[in-house]
């Protein structure tokens, strides 16, 4: 997949274009992907910032489900050609709603098609809208299919209420928004290896800094490596109980695995949230608690301990 990325120097030909922040690519941002994708004819683009608007405007930064390299994976595996993270700055900001519509749109997409949530606005105090563009597609020769907002248990689907699941720790709930879990994915770090002491080898991983981050507190996990899938037990924070560490990191025993796994690219999904970060008076003490973790999860994806649970 081309990715474009901050820069309003470019020029597409004979485009489909979805519109949007496309954070967390959740089951409505799939539809929308999905019409594109299907103009086989036309290629197929996701138009989005490369900063999220809000972060221009606030204080507080808005962290985002996804890091970049995951958003370019999924939308990828969905078939996309190209996908824009185009400038956002106050100048962009700034422009009108039409004046978006000509010099972006139409000089620099080259759009036949456009498709958009129903309550999508764009331009200068958000005043375009579905129905400035359908007014707009005779002028300059583009259609326009508009969709409306997903709903599941009578909420909108929306990337705003995935960060909130998110971070209450419904990880179940985020699932079935998103259609995949929540997940982190990176390299395989060196850690303090303590766990090969207590016969509960982990691997470690970095957290993006810009990603939001559920409680911190033990999982239920899936891990994918090199295209295999194995489950496991992972602990989201900063180890209290052996040297509190300042930074969150992510910390995964795999179940049934053994080998090498340092250097290597691997994404943790958390699958259920087990129980809160707790600092243990001693090691012995997490060391029971980490088997009894490891237990439930394997009872959680249909697996049996072939260790004995310490009581």
């Amino acid at each position: 997949m081309e990715h474009i990325y901050n820069t309003d120097k470019f020029q597409l030909k004979n485009t489909a274009v979805c519109l949007g922040k496309f954070d967390g690519i959740h089951k409505g941002h799939r539809l929308l992907i999905s019409e594109v994708v299907a103009h086989k004819e036309l290629k197929s683009v996701v138009f989005t910032f490369a900063l999220h608007p809000s972060n221009l405007f606030s204080n507080s930064e808005v962290k985002l489900i996804d890091s970049f390299e995951e958003k370019f994976e999924k939308l990828e595996k969905l078939g996309i050609d190209t996908l824009i993270s185009y400038p956002f700055t106050a100048e962009t900001a700034s422009m009108e709603p039409e004046e978006f519509v000509k010099e972006v749109i139409v000089k620099k997409l080259d759009a036949k098609l456009i498709v958009i949530g129903k309550d999508f606005h764009f331009g200068h105090k958000r005043k375009g809208d579905v129905s400035l563009l359908k007014a707009l597609s005779d002028q300059y020769g583009f259609k326009v299919i508009a969709f409306n907002k997903l709903e599941q248990e009578e909420k909108v689907v929306s990337s705003t209420r995935i960060r909130e699941e998110i971070q209450n720790g419904n990880m179940e709930l985020v699932e079935e928004l998103l259609g995949v879990p929540y997940a982190f994915e990176g390299e395989v770090l060196h850690g303090q290896k303590l766990g090969r002491t207590i016969d509960m080898p982990t691997i470690n991983q970095a957290v993006g800094e810009h990603k939001i981050l559920p409680p911190l507190g033990v999982y239920v996990s899936k891990i994918l490596i090199e295209n295999k899938v194995y489950y496991g037990i992972t602990n989201v924070g900063k180890k209290p109980t052996v040297n509190g560490e300042a930074v969150v990191g992510v910390e995964t025993n795999i179940f049934d695995f053994s080998g090498d796994l340092y250097g290597k690219e691997v994404r943790t999904e958390l699958l259920k949230f087990v129980r809160p970060e707790q600092k243990f008076k001693n090691v012995e003490l997490l060391k029971k608690q980490m088997y009894k973790d490891k237990a439930f999860g394997m009872n959680f994806v249909g697996l049996q301990s072939n260790k004995t649970m310490l009581s």
